[in-house]
């Protein structure tokens, strides 16, 4: 069972970046979609950016021109670069890869953007 494994968040102040990282066990090139997804204190959990297998991808309103989601197949890793970042980014932040046997989940990486 392929694990994930999220890092790179933090404390930011608005305006600031981060890289965050997902690392895999195994590989992920066979999954049908991986992403990043974001959960906010009392909010639902929403996708922030997703790449399929085709290489489309799709990025949510809210953080469209300001994340880009990339891959390193070499190294099983995800990555998720964040600009721009304002106050209502702040939530932990979770990498997902979905194949048709199930979807895998990362425990999370929080987020702060504080001034």
């Amino acid at each position: 069972q392929v694990q994930l494994v999220e890092s790179g968040g933090g404390l930011v102040q608005p305006g600031g970046s981060l890289r965050l990282s997902c690392a895999a066990s195994g590989s992920i090139a066979n999954f049908n979609v991986v992403g990043w997804f974001r959960q906010a204190p009392g909010r639902q959990r929403e996708p922030i950016a997703t790449m399929a297998i085709s290489g489309r991808q799709y990025y949510s309103d809210s953080m469209k021109g300001r994340v880009t989601i990339s891959r390193d197949s070499a190294k099983n890793t995800l990555y998720l670069q964040m600009n721009s970042l304002k106050l209502g980014d702040t939530a932990v932040y979770y990498c997902a890869a979905y194949r048709s046997s199930g979807t895998l989940w990362g425990q999370g990486t929080q987020v702060t953007v504080s001034s």
